[in-house]
């Protein structure tokens, strides 16, 4: 049973990531499995309900990530002692796996692909697509620069300017990778501007200096 239903999320999601969330219908998700309609909603109770389990997995992907790479797993709001207390060098590592995450698991491309289909065509897709990939990320990082100004290990500037200086190449890179099968060359300059960018902005790595 629970193979079955994860079987029906992946292919869902495929089929939502390749058409569009509605463009693709149930009939369609059961026919690619071979499966009749009937089967389908032993497991789900219908489209939606595949779409809504897909978000909170993929939501629950991403605390487990955080949680992974010792990164902040909540707003700031909810947890603010958790961005006083980050290091920049986990940032970086973090960053740098969130890219190839991005490009290369099947569930996230899939998950970033489906969004970015239906952003312009459902409002509440499009809000979705901007707290995943677009504001959400540059919110993240704003509260995490501003909290390292207050802790002096980052210069003073405009919290929010250095976030989206920040994260805007990798924003580029992740749409640029999905024209080509080979992710490591848009890598290596993501990597690059990371540590270029905090060479300029961190105190702590001048001082090491």
């Amino acid at each position: 049973m629970a193979n079955t239903k994860e079987n029906i999320l992946h292919t869902a999601l495929r089929l939502f990531a390749r058409d569009g969330y509605e463009a693709a219908s149930v009939s369609d998700i059961a026919g690619e499995l071979g499966m009749t309609k009937g089967a389908l909603y032993k497991h789900y109770k219908n489209k939606r309900d595949i779409f809504d389990s897909i978000v909170k997995r993929m939501y629950e992907i991403d605390v487990e990530r955080a949680k992974k790479y010792e990164v902040p797993e909540e707003t700031f709001d909810k947890s603010p002692s958790a961005y006083r207390n980050t290091a920049v060098d986990k940032i970086k590592v973090f960053i740098e796996a969130q890219f190839y995450f991005l490009t290369e698991d099947e569930f996230a491309s899939n998950f970033r692909k489906m969004l970015t289909l239906e952003q312009y065509r459902n409002p509440e897709i499009m809000e979705l697509y901007q707290k995943c990939f677009v504001s959400g990320p540059v919110s993240y990082m704003e509260d995490l620069f501003r909290e390292m100004m207050e802790q002096g290990i980052w210069n003073k500037s405009n919290p929010k300017q250095l976030a989206v200086e920040f994260y805007a190449p990798l924003y580029l890179l992740v749409s640029v990778s999905d024209t080509t099968p080979d992710k490591k060359e848009a890598g290596k300059l993501l990597a690059a501007h990371i540590e270029r960018f905090i060479e300029k902005n961190s105190i702590l790595r001048k001082q090491k200096e």
